[in-house]
């Protein structure tokens, strides 16, 4: 069979097949390449401060590419708005988070935004909110998902969502809420909040996306370039074959004319 593939038909043969199966590889190696793609916003963006008026609208979804950014903003806290959220954990201790509304300057309908001043090891009533016109830097999270079994006499509730604290506040909100890493005066003067810690909220695991149909199709291109050799290989194995009936059939013939002759 070695011979009949180093016939110069299936010499060219092999090398056309060889050059269609690079093409196919190529091809995997592009499709596999774009089957993981980039997160929809890298850390190096989420982390530079933007202000959240430019960066967000009320009344619109905050979707991933709009959550998880760090924002900033001035306003005021309104008095008597403290929820306290509960099941919140802070250096390994069980505790709530307090959270506020927060009137934001330059937001349309005079909107507010839920934020969360810190974190308190109990359920008490927490220290009033920081007066007067400040600033808060922290980062814009999502809607927690609604707890069904909760208990409505608890003085705490089981999640933050912008829908449930309009109501309960009777005012227009931003969607979603902000973990606030730093409350200041406008001036930049660090304000007291007794018994509350301050929280960090890191940025998101940023995860590549897979597209699994990519991925299929570049199996599938490496199925065709192996198809591709196992086809020359066919062809070689099939003249190889014609090549050995050939050889029988004159082996035949020439002993019926050898029987014929005696």
């Amino acid at each position: 069979m070695f011979k009949t593939a180093l016939k110069l038909k299936w010499i060219g043969a092999l090398i056309a097949a060889l050059a269609i199966a690079t093409g196919f590889v190529a091809l995997s190696g592009w499709q596999f390449g774009s089957s993981e793609s980039e997160p929809l916003v890298k850390v190096d963006k989420t982390e530079k401060p933007v202000q959240l008026t430019k960066h967000t609208d009320i009344g619109i979804e905050l979707l991933g590419t709009k959550a998880d950014q760090i924002v900033k903003f001035t306003g005021e806290f309104v008095p008597g708005t403290d929820q306290l959220i509960d099941d919140r954990i802070e250096d390994g201790k069980k505790g709530v988070w307090v959270i506020t509304e927060f009137k934001v300057d330059g937001a349309k309908q005079d909107a507010g935004i839920a934020v969360v001043r810190g974190w308190q090891p109990e359920a008490t009533a927490p220290s009033a909110a920081p007066k007067g016109e400040l600033e808060v830097t922290g980062r814009l999270l999502p809607n927690e998902g609604p707890e069904n079994e909760h208990d409505l006499r608890s003085k705490t509730l089981p999640s933050i969502t912008s829908a449930q604290l309009a109501n309960t506040w009777d005012s227009v909100l931003y969607n979603g809420f902000i973990s606030g890493h730093k409350i200041t005066t406008v001036k930049g003067e660090s304000v007291d909040q007794p018994g509350i810690d301050m929280i960090y909220v890191g940025p998101q695991p940023q995860e590549a996306q897979v597209n699994w149909l990519n991925v299929f199709y570049g199996i599938e291109w490496v199925v065709f370039a192996g198809f591709a050799i196992f086809l020359w290989y066919r062809m070689v194995r099939d003249d190889y074959q014609r090549d050995l009936d050939e050889i029988a059939e004159r082996a035949a013939d020439a002993r019926d004319n050898g029987t014929s002759s005696n």
